[in-house]
């Protein structure tokens, strides 16, 4: 295998007569590592750049699994494999739920949640992108190897065991990418609540004050009638006064019909409970 041991190298799967190549992705410590796997009929050889918790994993397993040959030995690397990846899927879609029940029950929103939110859904396209790649080449190079007569059915049975992880962990992995964007997604409308709570008040306030506004300015003005005409003090005090008060009580009649100010209430009163 002349591509083996490359730097970078992508993800691969070659078999050949007795021997197969391996580029097996894992996740450790929130990066991706590169393990490279090479079995024969009696050895299992794997290089890898770095420290890698895989392979203490996969060893770890050896006494406890009892793999009988090489070729079993390899399976358990990829199951492995395929279980670090299912690990950071779950504490990644644990870490989005709660994130989605600070937002929801709590009603925190925070800019910190927004960051925390785009790690996590770059966490899901590091996962898909790395594992996708390597799931179809190793599907097309263990489905070619199975339809062989010659295949063991004893590693047959490792080969769908295998698959089944893998295609579970691949689900695992687009659950969390929809969880992600799902969670984006509620993030804007709750934002978007809260802007039109905001805007809600506004017009409250616009309603209140504006006719008193046209009033003040209205009679701020020097027509010869207003200056010359209007100057005893009742009309100043009907006109002046009296029409501010008319049309604050008619605002505050308008509000209490459509029920703007009571639902703004209800929604501070909420506010101040949680």
């Amino acid at each position: 295998m002349g591509w083996l041991g490359r730097k970078g190298e992508s993800a691969r799967a070659d078999i050949v007569g007795d021997s197969g190549a391996f580029v097996v992705p894992a996740v450790d410590a929130d990066r991706v590592v590169q393990v490279h796997a090479l079995v024969t009929e009696r050895y299992l050889l794997t290089v890898h750049r770095g420290p890698a918790a895989l392979i203490a994993d996969v060893t770890a397993r050896f006494p406890l699994e009892g793999p009988r040959d090489s070729v079993a030995m390899l399976f358990l690397l990829l199951d492995e494999a395929m279980e670090t990846y299912r690990r950071a899927a779950v504490r990644a879609l644990l870490e989005v739920e709660d994130l989605e029940d600070e937002m929801f029950l709590f009603r925190r929103r925070e800019p910190e949640q927004i960051y925390r939110l785009a790690r996590l859904r770059r966490t899901a396209a590091l996962l898909h992108h790395t594992l996708l790649p390597y799931h179809r080449v190793a599907e097309e190079t263990v489905t070619r190897r199975v339809m062989n007569r010659g295949f063991q059915e004893e590693r047959q049975q490792l080969v769908r065991e295998y698959r089944r992880t893998a295609n579970l962990v691949l689900t695992d992995i687009e659950s969390l990418q929809e969880t992600a964007r799902r969670a984006f997604g509620s993030y804007s409308s709750l934002v978007s609540g809260d802007q039109n709570g905001v805007i809600n008040r506004l017009a409250v306030v616009s309603t209140i004050f504006l006719p008193l506004t046209f009033l003040t300015g209205f009679f701020g003005m020097n027509f010869a009638y207003l200056t010359d005409e209007l100057e005893s003090r009742a009309v100043f005090w009907l006109l002046a006064v009296g029409l501010q008060v008319a049309f604050l009580l008619a605002a505050l009649y308008v509000l209490h019909r459509t029920r703007l100010w009571r639902r703004l209430r209800e929604d501070d009163s909420d506010l101040d409970d949680e």
